[in-house]
């Protein structure tokens, strides 16, 4: 049972949410909306557990789908950060401010950038195109993402100053939203033949999750004791991670999705 640790504790951590939010705001629909994500990752991460080859895109697809289809385009949800930014203004303590709250701001303190790696939408597409891991040298171009933050919420503030700030122009910017982070990010990914080179350059989340992240509890260890330096590890990491050095410094220590590739390459079982 040890080895499925980790999916039963974040299994019951998303029932917790569940059950309490539901017996205080008496919405049937947390209870729902939280479980359902807690069983899709509790399964998921079991599976990876048990070494089942596709298990994170499995998660990444039952939550990403669900955020994306269900409570996006049926109930008109603006889950991007413009969606958060408008009901925390608004003095709205639900859907967006809940979503990012556990998932993007508080979340990570747990889990870390699990989000980027198991349930974000963008990336659930971007994952498909063939350029899996990074072809060269990380660019030195991540002050995009601050620019897009300050956008976000400048073009939130605008819009609530005008009085033009609505769950319909919520929604039609939820829809615009998601076409140019999908255009963006599939033209990115082609130039520089990397998947998430999104994920890395432009996606203003990160500028919420990386500080959280630096202080996870769920993090991939190095025994640096058995590891042999191979390097193997730093290919295959999608986010350019050092996961050769166990510090919570090592280089971009706060990119990793878990995505747990780097287990998979250790020819040593270095990595836990």
């Amino acid at each position: 049972m040890k080895k499925y640790k980790t999916a039963i504790i974040l299994f019951l951590v998303f029932e917790a949410i569940a059950v309490s939010l539901w017996l205080t705001s008496g919405s049937l629909f947390y209870l729902l909306n939280f479980s359902y994500i807690g069983c899709s990752l509790g399964l998921g991460l079991a599976l990876s557990a048990a070494d089942w080859k596709y298990a994170r895109e499995l998660i990444q697809f039952c939550v990403g789908a669900y955020m994306l289809v269900f409570l996006g385009l049926m109930c008109r949800e603006n889950m991007q950060m413009e969606g958060f930014w408008y009901y925390l203004f608004s003095g709205v303590f639900g859907a967006g401010v809940l979503h990012y709250s556990i998932a993007k701001i508080f979340g990570p303190l747990l889990f870390g950038r699990g989000w980027c790696g198991y349930a974000c939408w963008t990336a659930m597409i971007l994952d498909l195109l063939p350029y899996k891991q990074p072809s060269g040298p990380r660019k030195r171009i991540g002050w995009i993402r601050y620019v897009m933050f300050g956008l976000s919420l400048a073009l939130v503030v605008l819009l609530m100053y005008l009085g033009k700030a609505n769950k319909t122009t919520m929604f039609h910017l939820f829809l615009a939203g998601n076409l140019l982070y999908y255009t963006v990010g599939i033209i990115l990914a082609i130039a520089i033949k990397d998947n998430r080179a999104f994920c890395k350059y432009i996606c203003p989340i990160t500028v919420f999750l990386k500080p959280m992240s630096y202080f996870s509890w769920l993090r991939i260890k190095c025994d640096e004791e058995k590891c042999i330096h191979c390097d193997k590890c730093l290919k295959v990491c999608p986010m350019d991670v050092e996961m050769n050095n166990n510090s919570r410094q090592r280089k971009n220590a706060t990119e990793c999705i878990l995505c747990q590739k780097c287990k998979k390459a250790c020819p040593v079982k270095a990595l836990k």
